[in-house]
C-alpha cells in the first residue's frame, strides 16, 4: 500500500501537512506564542538556511549546458510566470466578497511561484521524458521566482493587502532569499560536494521548516477564527478550481508543444514541469510577502491544495506515459486522459 500510494504523490510529507493543519486547529496556542522561544522566528531563519544550501547545490556546468533548448525552457518560463498568473487574473471579477477575495489573493500568490524541483524531475523521469532539461528547468524557475514571485505579487496584490509595502517586501526578500542563495552559489565549488552528498538530510531540514510555517501559520488563522465562515462545499469548490487550474495549464503546454513540433520527450518535460508549483518557495515566501499572520493560512490554502492535486494527478499521468507505445506528441494528452 505504502509503494502505491507514493506513485500517487501521497507520502509522509503529504501527511504531515495534514497534520499540522490538524494541529493547528486544536493547539494553536505554540503556533502564536512569542515566549520563551518563538517558532514564526526560528521559521523566518530557516527560510534564509533552504536558499543557501539550494545555492550551494547548484552547478554552472549543468546550467550552461542546459541553455541548448531554449525554445523549450522559454516555454516552461512563461507558463510558470506569464500564463499561470494571466489565468488567475482572468476569473478575478468572479471573486466578489471578502472571503472570496482572500482565496483569489492565495490562488494568485500560488499562480505566480515557481515551478517544483525534486518532483517535477521525478515525474519526467517515470514518464521518460527529457531529464536533463527537467532538472535545468527547476533550478532555472526556482531562481526566477526569487524575482517574479515578489513581483507581480507588488504589482497586483498591493490593493489586496493593507499595508503592502513594495520596497520592503523587495529589500526583505532580497536579504531573506535571493543573497542566501547568491552566498551559497559562490559555495558550491567548496561545498557543493557536501551539499549533494547530504541531500536527503537537507531535504528533512527543509520539510521541516515548511511544516514549521504551515502550523504557525494556521495557528494563527484559526486563532483569530478565519475560517470561521468557510463552508465545506467552499473548500470542495477550491479543490476543484485547482484541478481545473492543473488541467487547463496542461491543455496550454501540450497545444503550443504541438504546435512547436517538441518531439515527445521535450512534450512530457514541457507538460510536467510548466503544471507544477512549489510548495517550499510558496510557503517560505508567504512569510516574506505577507507579514499579516493572521491570513497567511488561507493564503497558503490553494497552495496546499493545489501540491496534493498536481501530485496526485501527475503521478497518475506519468505512470500512464511510462507504459505508451507509440511515439509523437499526439499520445501525451491520450496517455494522460
Amino acid at each position: 500500500m505504502k509503494l502505491s500510494l507514493a506513485k500517487f504523490g501521497i507520502d509522509g510529507f503529504l501527511i504531515g501537512i495534514i497534520s499540522m493543519v490538524l494541529l493547528g486547529y486544536f493547539f494553536p496556542g505554540p503556533g502564536i506564542a512569542t515566549s520563551p522561544v518563538s517558532l514564526e522566528e526560528i521559521a523566518g531563519y530557516g527560510v534564509s538556511i533552504i536558499f543557501l544550501f539550494y545555492g550551494i547545490k547548484i552547478s554552472p556546468k549543468q546550467m550552461k549546458a542546459g541553455l541548448v533548448n531554449w525554445k523549450m525552457h522559454l516555454l516552461i518560463q512563461v507558463t510558470t510566470f506569464l500564463f499561470f498568473p494571466l489565468l488567475v487574473i482572468a476569473v478575478k471579477p468572479l471573486f466578489v466578497s471578502e472571503q472570496a477575495s482572500l482565496i483569489w489573493l492565495g490562488t494568485f500568490f500560488l499562480a505566480a511561484l515557481p515551478s517544483t524541483v525534486s518532483s517535477s524531475v521525478v515525474m519526467v523521469s517515470i514518464a521518460k521524458g527529457n531529464i536533463p532539461a527537467a532538472i535545468f528547468n527547476a533550478t532555472i524557475s526556482s531562481l526566477l521566482g526569487i524575482v517574479f514571485t515578489p513581483l507581480w505579487t507588488g504589482l497586483f496584490i498591493a490593493s489586496d493587502v493593507g499595508g503592502f509595502d513594495v520596497s520592503s517586501v523587495v529589500i526583505k526578500s532580497a536579504l531573506q532569499v535571493l543573497l542566501p542563495a547568491i552566498i551559497g552559489m559562490l559555495l558550491h565549488h567548496r561545498f557543493g560536494a557536501f551539499a549533494q552528498k547530504n541531500s536527503k538530510r537537507l531535504k528533512l531540514f527543509d520539510q521541516s521548516i515548511i511544516l514549521l510555517i504551515i502550523y504557525t501559520s494556521f495557528s494563527h488563522s484559526f486563532a483569530e477564527h478565519l475560517f470561521d465562515g468557510f463552508a465545506m462545499s467552499t473548500l470542495l469548490l477550491l479543490m476543484g478550481g485547482m484541478l481545473l487550474l492543473f488541467l487547463a495549464v496542461l491543455g496550454i503546454t501540450y497545444t503550443i508543444s504541438k504546435l512547436l513540433g517538441f518531439n515527445m520527450e521535450d512534450s512530457i518535460t514541457v507538460m510536467l514541469c510548466g503544471s507544477k508549483k512549489s510548495l517550499v518557495h510558496g510557503t517560505v515566501m508567504s512569510k516574506i510577502l505577507f507579514p499579516n499572520s493572521t491570513i497567511m493560512g488561507i493564503i497558503i490554502m490553494p497552495l496546499m491544495l493545489y501540491h496534493a492535486l498536481q501530485l496526485i494527478a501527475s503521478g497518475i499521468i506519468a505512470q500512464r506515459l511510462a507504459n505508451r507505445k507509440m511515439s509523437g506528441p499526439e499520445n501525451v494528452v491520450q496517455a494522460g486522459t
